[in-house]
């Protein structure tokens, strides 16, 4: 038996139940040692203390954690940490390599849960047998050595392997078998990149300006500060356990201009970039906009304004509070949002405040604006703030991507312009520092023949979530069809302007329905009294400066395109001012 086997044998042995009670039991019982020489009281974490998830948790958060109306996930944690993934991996990934661990010999919770921290998410009703590697890429960076790297990952899979660009800026690969993991990962920290902390409860991708560094309009370049912070919070990629046991995942963010390009109002933690009078650039703070089955809700001010020496120390004095004072029950009511909701605004950001050492929190800085700002399409081509320079956004339909097209992206970015690419929230792919006179011929590259420059107007704005091609959560398939869907209705329709379409499986959401022009959720339909796969569909959806989520439009309609291209049709022409095409003779 090995390592791995005797460590799931022991645990089988000797429940979590039993360990949770015996925890609960020593924290209402342990009182004040009488003797002249006290023993060391019972601590909650005997016998379980080397590979628990409470490590780190103070008492009440533990209580917490081990009440018996704690979710199913915070048992997993109490019994094993999270963290434990980022030496399992390995260790699994050798087995399986050598022959010596089965399928059926490894604990379900470790293969289904745990190697989420680790960033491999299994995709059992899908695709058994294989994974999902969420990255980390934050500010959605990365140059020609790491571009060639994420081919080399995913071609050995053929047709099983590909890609997603995520509406978080970050790459999702698919088709990763354990036994292959390990060479993964170790590749990954070669690159520059990582895939730990990128799942379960831990903070997802930083996202900040697609366009950071060459933007005209910025207050401030973001990419510095958010390697900075994903350094800091991940241990430069290896993993940093204090982080591990979060109450829920977190959504952060640095938005440097008024296009609100990461979405602040649907994080939940958002940096806003202000200028005060005296000319420096701080940071006003909101929190808790998040999307979930049950709930959906924009962010708030938190009141306070930070500068760029606090961003760091902020955000890990964040991380502790609702590490320490977060609720660990139904896990629908577990986001940020419901911790400041429980104590109140002025109490969380005392909390921050006392757990940054005592650190003043400057108000918010109100700054007044003349016009109102239309926010900015960054595909096409576009001059940068340095002279004679351009950037060129290229749309992915739908952001799937293959092996082919990251050797092809990182063969364009070394090129023409500075061998780095930025990859946004919409799912789409931007060049930088492209010369005015390397401009002609990088167009002429057939890549821009499959991710145009300038794609038609619905296009260019549709974002598509996974959908259940390979999400077990999905309800209705999403990237394919939403290109066929919108590819269909360019074809029929004359549009006065873009309309962003957003494509989700199911109501969680990853698609974004709610920040959609028009936005599809999948959901239960009827055709012909028989169950189908549908949608609902969201209108109203806006971005940027006073942004505003999409209401329910309408419900239970099948996902075939002969009923969707129609439907659609039909509220492009009615909401969005869409003509028919006149066809010709």
């Amino acid at each position: 038996m090995n390592s791995y086997q005797l460590r799931v044998q022991q645990r089988s042995a000797t429940s979590s139940r039993a360990c949770r009670k015996s925890a609960v039991r020593v924290l209402a019982t342990a009182a004040p040692a009488t003797t002249s020489n006290p023993a060391p009281p019972p601590h909650p974490l005997d016998g379980f203390k080397e590979h628990s998830g409470l490590k780190y948790l103070p008492e009440a958060a533990r209580t917490r954690a081990l009440d018996k109306k704690a979710n199913k996930f915070e048992k997993v944690k109490v019994e094993k940490c999270g963290s434990r993934a980022w030496t399992d991996v390995f260790e699994l990934s050798h087995l399986l390599k050598e022959g010596n661990t089965k399928w059926e010999d490894m604990n379900l919770d470790d293969i289904d849960i745990r190697m989420k921290w680790a960033g491999l998410f299994h995709r059992g009703k899908r695709t058994p047998g294989k994974f999902m590697m969420r990255l980390k890429v934050p500010n959605g960076e990365l140059d020609a050595k790491q571009l060639r790297f994420l081919a080399s990952a995913i071609r050995p899979y053929g047709a099983d392997g590909c890609a997603d660009i995520t509406t978080r800026a970050n790459i999702q690969l698919r088709g990763v078998t354990l036994p292959d993991a390990d060479s993964i990962i170790k590749g990954l920290w070669e690159v520059g990149l990582t895939s730990f902390q990128s799942g379960m409860d831990s903070v997802r991708n930083l996202t900040g300006n697609p366009i950071a560094g060459v933007d005209p309009h910025e207050l401030i370049d973001t990419r510095p500060l958010l390697r900075d912070m994903e350094s800091m919070l991940f241990n430069d990629g290896k993993g940093r356990e204090e982080f591990a046991n979060l109450p829920r995942k977190l959504n952060i963010c640095i938005s440097s201009t008024r296009d609100d390009f990461p979405h602040t109002h649907i994080n939940d933690v958002g940096f806003e970039a202000v200028r005060r009078p005296d000319g420096e650039v701080v940071f006003n703070v909101v929190v808790g906009g998040y999307f979930s089955i049950k709930r959906n809700i924009m962010s708030i001010p938190l009141g306070c304004s930070v500068t760029q020496s606090q961003l760091l120390p902020f955000t890990e004095a964040l991380l502790r509070v609702f590490r320490d004072h977060g609720p660990r029950g139904d896990r629908q009511q577990t986001r940020l949002m419901w911790l400041v909701e429980a104590v109140g605004v002025d109490k969380f950001r005392e909390l921050l405040a006392e757990y940054m050492g005592g650190a003043e929190l400057a108000p918010p800085v109100h700054v007044h604006h003349e016009q109102p700002w239309e926010r900015r399409d960054i595909l096409g081509v576009h001059p940068q703030k340095q002279a004679g320079l351009n950037w060129v956004g290229a749309c992915v339909p739908s952001g799937r991507m293959h092996a082919a097209d990251f050797d092809e992206i990182a063969a364009v970015a070394e090129k023409y312009g500075d061998g780095t690419v930025r990859i946004t929230c919409e799912e789409n792919v931007i060049f930088v520092n492209v010369p005015d006179e390397k401009l002609p011929a990088m167009l002429a590259e057939p890549l821009f023949q499959r991710f145009k420059v300038n794609p038609g107007l619905l296009l260019r704005g549709l974002v598509a979530c996974t959908g259940n091609q390979f999400c077990g959560f999905g309800l209705a398939e999403t990237k394919a069809r939403a290109v066929k869907v919108v590819e269909a209705l360019e074809e029929q329709l004359e549009l006065p302007r873009a309309v962003r379409i957003h494509f989700t499986g199911c109501p969680n959401s990853c698609g974004q329905a709610q920040v959609g022009d028009i936005g599809l959720m999948g959901a239960p339909a009827k055709l012909d009294g028989k169950a189908v796969e549908g949608y609902k569909i969201f209108l109203g959806g806006k971005i940027g400066e006073n942004p505003e989520l999409a209401k329910e439009f309408a419900q239970g309609i099948p996902a075939l395109e002969s009923v969707l291209v129609p439907k659609l049709k039909e509220i492009l022409i009615n909401e969005f001012g869409a003509k028919e095409k006149v066809v010709a003779a």
